[in-house]
């Protein structure tokens, strides 16, 4: 066996079923050809996330029945690409740990040791994770929609909790919103079909606040159709008109799902509004709606008005997005553009001061 270099290798050459999700800015699929073409240093990290690339990988080592889960974050250096030398000192301790798992079920076990020696590594693998410096933990809906991506991608059930809350959703039944689990929310979002879609849009407008805000965080991070944003759109607006910023900000993150026509057009209408724009509104357009920022004229203004906000972190921020391969050089343009009197120009040169 050639050496393993990096983690696509260890997936490859150890013959692991593996399954990727990025874990940065919304919970999705990430392809192994991804992974391999980052770690050779042939691309950017394409979702990267507070100058890291966050990863789920869900993946199983020969008999094991219950795939392992581990949730790394790789160091990104200015240019959104990786930082190898963590990544390096990681595999290290990794193939070291294996190693010694393997020669001790063999002198333990002989040949009758093969189911012990897969669980043994799995166990050596799994422990590896507490104290790795690497290793992250994800926020509950993170978590939550992971686990429902996972088990609808490697064809296994959803959870329990999924039957009461399609039940509630679709106003079938009369339940008790409290008795409703995240999980339950985050199995119901990744398998959202047509039919459970517009049933929820007629439903959303007498959701308890609570209710929203949770799905909302299990939404973000699937595709949209045209009537749901709409009604989500409709309870954000109401929600900003009361006052509830946590709710009003839950349906923009939730909309950025849908396309540039639905969610591209609320952004413009929000963007417009200076009094609307404020730290929370901002921050939730850039980490889960990035994609429609990718515009001529959004950008510059979104990015106007995170200047003008004294409340937010303008350089963070920018930064962030500047780490996005398809944002990066129109960010960069927008900064080095602005002239000395505008809101953007301001708040650079209080930077140098």
């Amino acid at each position: 066996m050639r050496p393993i270099h990096t983690l696509h290798d260890f997936f490859v050459r150890t013959g692991a079923e593996a399954w990727l999700y990025h874990l940065g800015r919304r919970v999705e699929r990430c392809e192994l050809s991804t992974l391999a073409a980052f770690e050779d240093g042939e691309l950017p990290w394409p979702a990267p996330w507070q100058g890291q690339a966050r990863l789920g990988l869900v993946f199983r080592l020969g008999e094991m029945r219950d795939p392992l889960i581990w949730f790394l974050a790789l160091p990104l250096d200015e240019q959104g690409r990786l930082v190898p030398a963590p990544r390096d000192a990681f595999l290290q301790r990794l193939l070291e740990t294996l190693g010694r798992s393997v020669e001790s079920v063999g002198r333990e076990a002989g040949e009758a040791g093969e189911a012990g020696e897969a669980g043994e590594a799995g166990e050596a693998v799994e422990n590896l994770m507490q104290d790795n410096p690497l290793a992250f933990t994800p926020s509950l809906p993170f978590q939550a929609v992971l686990h429902a991506h996972a088990s609808r991608d490697l064809g296994l059930t959803a959870s329990q909790h999924l039957e009461p809350v399609e039940a509630y959703l679709s106003g079938q039944q009369a339940i008790d919103w409290q008795a409703l689990g995240l999980q339950g929310l985050a199995d119901f979002a990744v398998r959202l079909d047509d039919e459970a879609s517009h049933q929820l849009a007629a439903r959303l407008p007498a959701l308890p606040g609570e209710v929203l805000i949770s799905l909302c965080y299990c939404l973000e991070h699937v595709a949209i159709e045209a009537p749901l944003a709409r009604a989500l759109r409709e309870r954000g607006e109401a929600a900003a008109g009361a006052g509830d910023i946590e709710g009003f900000c839950a349906c923009v993150r939730a909309v950025a799902g849908a396309d540039s026509e639905q969610a591209g057009a609320w952004y413009d209408a929000l963007l417009a509004d200076a009094g609307l724009c404020g730290p929370d509104l901002l921050a939730a357009m850039a980490a889960r709606g990035w994609r429609h920022l990718e515009d001529a004229a959004r950008l510059p203004r979104f990015l106007e008005r995170l200047a003008e906000c004294e409340a937010a972190d303008f350089m963070s921020v920018a930064r962030d997005l500047a780490l996005i391969p398809r944002l990066r050089l129109p960010v960069l343009m927008t900064l080095r553009e602005a002239t000395p009197e505008s809101p953007i120009g301001r708040r650079l040169a209080a930077l140098t001061r």
